[in-house]
């Protein structure tokens, strides 16, 4: 059992989820708002032994020499790697920290938002069509930047629609071979796409001036990642663009954060809900499991010893 357990920021938990926390420790303080600065966090984690944080916080270097107690830091959201991650997890890695995080508790929600949007687009509810007339996903030629969990439901959605599916990453995936995806160069990709799907790691940026050149005009751009898959400015300059077709490029994302700044909401071309699609009632039942899991292996690992 930890000794003392705080979450820095509010952490999504469910309440009944939140009422578990306090049989994991002998002291549980949980914060309403988000910590503005570093100061505000050390003080926050004081002498705890077990740290919970959301996205909208960073526990860096700096934080975890100033609170030596700290044994476990427990990440309520993503964790893809330790370079996306907002804790520095090498750092506390050295000083003897557990970091965990969780995955794929959010992605039901992002493909709903992602066809649900696609089919708005072509079909032209509340919009002009696309093509100028109705059309169906049936044929739509649809590339996949990032097949990881989210990329290949998406993928799976698609091709239920009748998409053909073409997907870039590390490597080629024999599980996507069987379901007749096909693996591409990343250029080509873009190239021979009539919709791209962007569905990479926090601040991975694979879209650069040539990649837009590759991705050409009469196109439509989804990210469904927390950061940019972009450069701002090639981006900007594909956005006010358009192909012999006259159809104007088009960039969808759920979040400003997935856009890369309020300064580009309204922008031509830019549809942003604003709103985090992964965040449904079922997700935060995810999350909440998850988080516990996490907190109980760890002191089951360690056994009920009192730091």
């Amino acid at each position: 059992m930890f000794r003392k357990l705080v979450a820095i920021e509010p952490i999504g938990l469910v309440p009944q989820a939140e009422k578990k926390l306090y049989d994991l420790a002998e002291e549980v303080v949980l914060y309403d708002g988000i910590p503005q600065d570093n100061d505000t966090i050390a003080a926050r984690i004081g002498d705890a032994d077990a740290v919970l944080l959301s996205y909208t916080s960073r526990i860096d270097a700096e934080v975890i020499d100033r609170c030596p107690q700290i044994k476990y830091i427990g990440m309520c959201c993503s964790l893809y790697s330790p370079q996306s991650a907002n804790v520095d997890i090498t750092h506390a890695s050295e000083k003897g920290i557990t970091v965990t995080g969780i995955r794929d508790y959010g992605d039901e929600g992002v493909v709903e938002y992602v066809i649900s949007e696609l089919v708005r687009c072509l079909h032209g509810f509340g919009c002009e069509p696309w093509e100028g007339v109705p059309r169906e996903i049936t044929g739509l030629k649809a590339g996949i930047v990032g097949l990881g969990k989210s990329g290949g439901m998406i993928a799976d959605a698609l091709k239920f629609f009748g998409a053909q599916i073409c997907y870039f990453a590390r490597s080629e995936k024999q599980a996507a071979k069987a379901k007749g995806y096909e693996f591409l160069p990343l250029r080509t990709l873009l190239s021979e796409s009539d919709v791209v799907f962007c569905c990479l790691n926090k601040n991975t940026v694979l879209l650069h001036e040539e990649e837009f050149r590759s991705l050409g005009n009469g196109k439509i751009l989804f990210n469904t990642g927390l950061s940019p898959a972009w450069d701002e400015e090639p981006m900007l300059r594909w956005l006010s663009s358009e192909g012999e077709s006259g159809r104007a490029n088009l960039c969808y994302c759920d979040s400003v954060g997935a856009l890369g700044g309020r300064h580009l909401v309204g922008r031509r071309g830019v549809h942003c809900m604003d709103v985090s699609t992964g965040r449904t009632k079922q997700a935060f039942d995810r999350l909440s499991t998850k988080v516990l899991d996490n907190i109980v292996n760890f002191q089951n690992t360690i056994g009920e010893t009192r730091f």
